[in-house]
């Protein structure tokens, strides 16, 4: 077959024939294709600027946000709360707060009922209900868990069918396909008993996992300082013996990254916590707290089964990352399906949930609010939950406006674009944010915001009057007033002490003042002068901001998780502030794990953090300052590492106390010791600006409840449609474009065009 020969015709370059073009029309043709093409993919259903894939548009997906990879999913290590947004959702201890109850209110989660404690004294006998603190040797907890109760699906519970565990003895050649949870491909489950209730309290006395509340909870368990100790004489025990075996080259920490220690927990008996059957067990403490119930509403006391720490303690697992600190197992709705920290993280519903029915009663105007349409219908309500990583303000606040998230709070830059102050400075919505149908929830969080000072530091640090006197002095001129005025918009109200509003022992005008930063005059509180401050400063030490001693400026060092274009101002403004009394401040931005460790070692001076109230009680506040809660050595949330034993004293005689007189008594007498030891510069308590679309419902800020996801609901179609009207692309300047484009190139089309004619 003969191949037709193209006349004037070099290799590789092609002309309009060729491209079965014919003539000027066809061209013109093309381009009017093309264009109509562009003008049909604009008016579909998927606007082009969705972030999502196309088969998510009408599915029940809430879209959320994270801006900080969470370090731990452990529940007995974690106590962040960007981390319990995640764990909250998966782990189930046995008691919760009511969603829409106020003043909050604990409520069974898995167990049958809310147990009264049972009290006895030093010879054995019961006490009657609510006895004084200094009759009781012993309270006792009695916790009954409902049956029935599954964990999630966990490659951790696999079994052949001899019932063998499949995956408790893997090897570097069982891992070489597995790089995710996901990759196992066997899963297994099995009930829920009381003895995983027990095996979790035991976790949190183990050495090796430095649990957080570790010294809170070996203040009142029975027994649970002693166990914690028997473990760690264990640990030394063996890693004695694998030093001996290895000789010269034994490296522990190297050792135990290959080849994890993980103690038999059941080994070792702790008196505090029994098993009484199946599904009742039994904690004793040694004096009367009744903030316990508080603490058994929280992550570290949910459920963890034992076969959980025997399949994540394997070595070739570590090597790929695979810990309980990544991936979490639990009875909750949800389960973690993806974790990328680097871009999203996942949650879907546990198809083993035993399942939970949406509360039929709540606070007065709770169903005016239409909070209670969904009463008694089964939760969750949402299938699954996509976290992306967000971390500006600014990007994500426009995809909220996008309608790309279903809720946002409000950036301060962006404050003015949502909020209206009136006259009485009380906020509404702008007209923008009401032709969006976008709903606004205000309400002042139990939260407390502050500066710290690191009471181990050799400059910032220490008790003598000198030392006060500079903390007090900075005290003073950090004015977190303005602050608040610039930075939150308003947004928050100054700190007088760790407590605040809604606590028990906050105290409002001249009563709650603190009296070493603010003066009362004409009845209200008025931040003392600058001159006041220069004064102190003097008296500690450092006149005109220099050391008397050396003649040096007087250098402090802040250390800070802050960084991008959104914390430049913040940190100027802070400079500021500490150049008003001549100290020049140096700012040491570091990312939030590595500040985390910063603090552990004690390695910071002056930082800046913030507490979420776990429970309704002023000894969660005050116990950040209590000195056998130190960061440093104790892994304790006394970042500050404060200690005065005046102040422990007290502490140690509330925590114990039922709200009253005699308590709130006390609690003034400790304010009145930490304003004037000034371990914090106080800060402020936020109040918390929360936006929803139309699409999503019961929104409810409940403050204290961490497992909140279950309860939401979101309308799929709903949110398309809106999208699709809120994301129209302005296609005029394209269509000017191509309009230019077919003007300029009809007279090279004509041309054409007459010339095919005459060749014809």
């Amino acid at each position: 077959m003969g191949v037709k020969n193209i006349k004037n015709k070099k290799p590789g370059i092609v002309n309009e024939k060729q491209l079965n073009i014919k003539g000027g029309k066809g061209y013109l043709k093309q381009i009017l294709f093309i264009f109509l093409v562009f003008l049909i993919g604009c008016s579909i259903d998927h606007p082009l600027n969705n972030p999502y894939s196309l088969d998510e548009s009408e599915q029940n997906i809430l879209y959320s946000s994270f801006s900080e990879r969470p370090k731990h999913l452990d529940p007995a290590r974690s106590y962040s709360s960007n981390e319990y947004a995640f764990i909250g959702q998966i782990y189930e201890p046995p008691f919760q707060y009511h969603y829409l109850k106020l003043p909050y209110e604990l409520i069974p989660l898995t167990a049958v009922e809310i147990p009264a404690p049972i009290y006895y004294d030093k010879e054995g006998n019961r006490l009657p209900p609510n006895p004084p603190e200094e009759q009781v040797a012993r309270a006792i907890y009695e916790i009954k868990i409902r049956q029935g109760i599954r964990y999630q699906e966990h490659p951790a519970f696999a079994k052949d069918s001899e019932g063998r565990y499949l995956y408790h003895n893997l090897t570097d050649r069982d891992m070489e396909s597995i790089y995710e949870l996901k990759d196992f491909e066997q899963t297994g489950s099995r009930e829920l008993v009381a003895k995983d209730y027990i095996y979790q309290i035991k976790r949190m006395a183990n050495p090796q996992l430095h649990s957080p509340v570790f010294p809170i909870i070996a203040s009142y368990i029975l027994g649970f300082a002693e166990y914690s100790g028997t473990l760690n004489q264990q640990l030394k025990k063996i890693r004695a013996e694998r030093k001996a075996l290895a000789g010269a080259i034994y490296n522990q920490e190297l050792e135990e990254q290959q080849n994890p220690i993980v103690l038999d927990l059941d080994a070792y008996p702790l008196p505090g916590v029994e098993e009484i059957d199946r599904y009742t067990y039994r904690i004793t403490l040694k004096a009367k707290y009744p903030q316990f119930i508080y603490w058994m509403a929280m992550p570290f006391f949910a459920p963890m089964p034992w076969e959980a720490e025997v399949f994540y303690g394997q070595g070739p697992l570590l090597k790929r990352q695979i810990s309980l600190d990544w991936y979490p197992i639990g009875t909750g709705p949800y389960r973690l399906a993806v974790n990328n920290p680097n871009k999203e993280i996942i949650l879907v519903r546990n198809e083993n949930f035993h399942g939970e029915s949406y509360p039929s009663g709540g606070f007065t105007g709770a169903k005016r609010l239409g909070l209670l349409r969904d009463a008694g219908k089964p939760l969750p309500f949402i299938p699954r939950a996509v976290f992306k990583l967000e971390k500006e303000d600014i990007p994500y606040w426009n995809k909220f406006l996008q309608g790309y998230y279903d809720t946002s709070g409000i950036p301060s830059d962006s404050f003015d674009q949502a909020i209206n102050i009136g006259p009485k400075g009380d906020a509404d919505l702008t007209e923008k944010m009401k032709t969006k149908n976008i709903r606004l929830s205000t309400s002042i969080r139990p939260s407390t915001y502050y500066m710290g000072f690191n009471m181990l530091d050799d400059v910032v640090g220490g008790y003598s009057k000198e030392k006060k006197k500079l903390r007090q002095a900075i005290s003073i001129v950090i004015d977190y007033e303005e602050y608040i005025q610039i930075f939150l918009n308003g947004r928050g109200i100054p700190a007088l002490s760790p407590l605040p509003p809604g606590i028990f022992g906050y105290q409002e005008e001249e009563e709650g003042i603190n009296p070493f930063v603010y003066n009362w005059m004409k009845n209200r509180q008025v931040r003392k002068s600058i001159a006041e401050a220069k004064q102190l400063l003097k008296e500690a030490g450092y006149p005109g901001g220099k050391d008397a001693k050396t003649g040096k400026p007087l250098l402090l060092y802040f250390d800070t998780t802050a960084s991008g274009p959104d914390a430049k101002s913040l940190l100027d403004w802070l400079r500021k502030q500490f150049k008003k009394i001549d100290i020049q401040l140096v700012v040491r931005p570091t990312d939030y794990n590595r500040f985390q460790d910063k603090m552990l070692k004690g390695n910071a001076q002056i930082f800046q953090w913030g507490w979420n109230a776990d429970y309704p009680d002023p000894e969660n506040f005050l116990f950040l300052l209590y000195g056998p809660n130190k960061k440093v050595g104790n892994n304790g949330e006394n970042a500050a590492n404060y200690e005065n034993h005046v102040f422990d004293a007290l502490f140690e005689k509330m925590a114990n106390m039922e709200n009253g007189p005699d308590r709130l008594k006390i609690i003034k007498e400790m304010l009145r010791i930490i304003q004037e030891d000034a371990p914090w510069v106080w800060g402020f308590h936020p109040i918390s600006y929360g936006l929803y679309h139309s699409w999503y419902q019961n929104a409810y800020p409940n403050m204290i409840a961490n497992n909140t996801l279950k309860y939401k609901r979101v309308d799929p179609v709903q949110r398309k449609k809106s999208r699709r009207e809120w994301n129209q692309p302005v296609v005029w300047p394209l269509i000017l474009v191509f309009s230019l484009v077919i003007i300029s190139a009809a007279p090279a089309a004509v041309r054409v065009y007459r010339r095919e004619r005459t060749e014809q």
